[in-house]
């Protein structure tokens, strides 16, 4: 057995009563956490066998409590028993609960998904970039919609998610949502988290994405020509907008930042390396590491383009980003 349980009788000779009885203890350890209860009966201590943790003698009372204490221990095991043909894992709360007859509460999937996203927001700009909790926003939302159009209910026990659910639920982003296969992957993969979450925290003894296979196809990505890029370089438009998101595009071209770390820069970025010129000195934001890019010719030019900008200004930064949105 993964969890076993260990059963105990014991006096507890500090509440000796006036006849010098001592009561008897019952005590359960389940990995490593203890639940005491009195057993009812009282004895002398001098006709209790510690090894044994039993009367001594054949008596009748030492027959009655014996007996007493074997029904007990027998009752312990019966729960024990109980628990494993209910295929539930057998530890201390849900030992507790089946003893005392007490029902474990429903543990429900929306409110850990939604807590899981709190604890992310909560460190938002620490550990996980904005666009990380929208993302896992979007995936409760979409988890949310499937419930109800499969199940037509708002919430789902975490019991009840099991191979099929997974495979409906890829169905429906596929059919219903009509996303990509990647994009329907990755909305698995966040769920596959909060299930995972639910395994670790003992909620779940089975994990429904056994057997579950889903693949990445590779995306073959095209890239611009040196001709294509000179060409967007010397594009005119009208609109200023429209121009700060070409030179934006541009310089992310000749530095190979993404847009968020574009965003990011300041001046405090730019240091002059060891060959007498001005490089670009950053820890990315999706992966956390150092990047030393030399600053090209091209992309400086970008720089003193919009030196003099008020938010460059006042905020130090090296370009007035819009958001990605714009």
């Amino acid at each position: 057995m993964d969890n076993p349980i260990s059963i105990l009788f014991y006096l507890k000779r500090v509440k000796v009563n006036a006849q010098g009885l001592a009561p008897i203890f019952q005590r359960i350890t389940i990995n490593g956490r203890r639940l005491d209860n009195s057993t009812g009966k009282f004895v002398d201590p001098d006709k209790w066998h510690s090894e044994m943790s039993k009367m001594r003698g054949t008596s009748e009372e030492a027959r009655s409590i014996n007996g007493h204490l074997d029904n007990l221990k027998s009752k312990i095991l019966n729960v024990e028993k109980n628990l494993i043909k209910k295929d539930i894992p057998v530890n201390f709360e849900s030992f507790k609960n089946e003893l005392t007859g007490k029902k474990e509460r429903e543990r429900m999937l929306v409110p850990i998904f939604q807590e899981h996203n709190r604890k992310i927001k909560e460190l938002v700009g620490q550990e996980y970039a904005p666009g990380t909790l929208e993302r896992y926003e979007t995936s409760l939302k979409h988890t949310k919609d499937f419930i109800f159009w499969k199940y037509n209910i708002t919430d789902i026990n975490i019991e009840k998610i099991d191979h099929s659910f997974i495979t409906e639920y890829e169905f429906y982003l596929r059919s219903e949502r009509k996303c990509a296969n990647n994009t329907a992957v990755k909305y698995i993969k966040n769920f596959h988290k909060i299930i995972n979450q639910c395994l670790a925290n003992g909620w779940l003894n089975k994990d429904p994405f056994t057997n579950y296979k889903a693949k990445v196809k590779e995306v073959i990505r095209e890239f611009l020509s040196e001709a294509e890029i000179e060409q967007m370089m010397n594009k005119e438009f009208v609109s200023e907008r429209l121009e700060l998101v070409r030179d934006i595009f541009v310089f992310s071209c000749f530095t190979g930042l993404a847009y968020i770390d574009v965003k990011q820069l300041t001046l405090d970025n730019i240091s002059l390396g060891i060959d007498g010129d001005k490089w670009i000195f950053k820890n990315r934001q999706k992966t956390d590491t150092a990047s030393k890019i030399p600053l090209l010719p091209t992309a400086k030019d970008i720089i003193d383009k919009y030196a003099d900008y008020p938010v460059c200004k006042n905020e130090k930064r090296l370009l007035p980003i819009l958001s990605n949105q714009k």
